[in-house]
């Protein structure tokens, strides 16, 4: 059982008990709390104008060039301990890619980074977005897809990029 101190107000209250439970929710929070949609601030040393956690890195299409926008580096999505947790442990997407597989009836391919990758990006998704159902997509952030790339690299550094709705 909790103890809690007395609240100033019923939403402290309530921040209070879910925070007891479950500190991890504060990554959540301070997500939730940072500006929607923060202007592009100048380039630091080679990271892109549109680029405003200093995390992303140049992308090869419009649609792509998309940042977290989070203002300040240490918030950075990609850098959240959820996305080690979630997105980039191994044991994490192979359970992931298993009940994707189960689900959708397909053939379960031979394991590679590339698997890895594909089944990090969905697991992404489904973190920050929800099911989408199919035919949906959204855009990851840049900082994300490097953070990806770079723990499940191509051999030949060969990346097919974003595919819009089919």
């Amino acid at each position: 059982m909790h103890h809690f101190s007395v609240c100033v107000s019923s939403k402290t209250c309530i921040l209070e008990i879910c925070l007891a439970w479950d500190p991890s929710q504060m990554f959540d929070i301070m997500h939730l709390t940072a500006s929607d949609a923060p202007p592009a601030g100048p380039s630091l040393s080679g990271q892109p104008s549109w680029c405003v956690c200093a995390n992303c890195r140049e992308m090869p299409s419009d649609l792509e060039r998309k940042c977290c926008g989070q203002q300040q580096q240490q918030h950075c999505i990609s850098r959240l301990p959820h996305m080690g947790a979630y997105i980039l442990q191994e044991g994490v997407l192979r359970l992931a890619r298993r009940i994707w597989t189960d689900i959708r009836a397909v053939p379960d391919a031979v394991e590679s980074n590339r698997q890895f990758r594909y089944a990090a990006y969905r697991q992404f998704v489904v973190w920050q977005y929800g099911a989408l159902g199919q035919g949906h997509r959204v855009v990851i952030p840049s900082c994300c897809v490097w953070t990806i790339r770079d723990r499940f690299p191509d051999p030949h550094g060969q990346y097919q990029g974003c595919v819009p709705q089919r």
